[in-house]
């Protein structure tokens, strides 16, 4: 299926942080995953979509550690390293925002940020909170971030909008200092303005450097914000394009499993 007039393949990033090889999983006799290969640079957003059932959030939970390839090989920063549980992902740098966002509503923003790793006062873990300086903390990310939104870490995040808490959740998931962000639809269910705030932090995401990995069925989304996009189809990776050299319907095509004459290539490197 090679066209000569076809535009060479999508370019991978020359140093990835994050490579995966042959990643399967089955669960059963189901095989969620097979043989797909995975990689994302520092300062790059790849956007990884496909169907209902074509693998994304098992890729996802496989590369968070929540649910481990039964296969793969990983190299994160040129080393090899394991991907077999959360703490291992963590250890890396890696950070995942889920579409439920795990927030408490009845905390508040300093309260959800620091959550399970509360900031300790004199004293000791024993002692009293030191609330000042998570205070402090949770200003300084939201100014480092520019969300402009939320005007007061002291307010409950119930009461907060869909976008205000996807900014919340993204925050929370920087205190690690992590070097890959992965989100999880972080644009399902949001108004335009709202999903205006998510998709400019994922752009100031790439400018502190991160590497960052974005599920989302929103083709206009994820062609505002990625830089390459994967396509999984039936568990199989089928095709990769570079953002500024295709189009939402030769991506389509592929999601379908229509041909995708032009910039998108297989798994192996085949044009398609």
């Amino acid at each position: 299926m090679t066209d000569a007039t076809a535009t060479k393949p999508a370019a991978q990033p020359k140093t990835p942080l994050l490579e995966l090889k042959g990643v399967s999983k089955s669960f059963g006799a189901v095989r969620a995953l097979t043989d797909v290969d995975f990689e994302v640079g520092a300062g790059e957003a790849v956007a990884l979509v496909g169907d209902n059932g074509a693998g994304k959030s098992t890729l996802i939970k496989a590369i968070s550690g929540i649910q481990p390839g039964d296969n793969y090989e990983a190299r994160f920063e040129g080393r090899p390293a394991a991907l077999n549980s959360p703490q291992d992902a963590e250890g890396l740098g890696i950070a995942t925002v889920y579409q439920d966002l795990a927030l408490a509503d009845n905390l508040d923003v300093v309260e959800n940020l620091f959550l399970g790793h509360e900031v300790s006062g004199p004293g000791g873990p024993l002692g009293l909170l030191d609330e000042t300086a998570m205070e402090h903390k949770a200003l300084d990310l939201m100014s480092q971030l520019a969300v402009t939104t939320i005007r007061n870490v002291r307010t409950e995040v119930g009461s907060l909008s869909g976008g205000q808490r996807q900014s919340v959740s993204i925050a929370r998931s920087l205190l690690g200092e992590p070097k890959i962000v992965m989100l999880d639809e972080p644009t399902a269910a949001l108004g335009v303005a709202q999903t205006r705030q998510v998709l400019d932090l994922v752009v100031r995401l790439k400018e502190r450097g991160l590497g960052v990995v974005v599920i989302s069925h929103n083709l206009q989304d994820v062609f505002e914000v990625a830089d390459r996009i994967i396509v999984l189809r039936l568990g199989r990776r089928v095709a990769t394009f570079e953002k500024d050299a295709s189009t939402p319907e030769q991506v389509v095509a592929a999601i379908t499993g229509a041909s995708a004459n032009g910039h998108g290539v297989s798994q192996k490197g085949e044009q398609l």
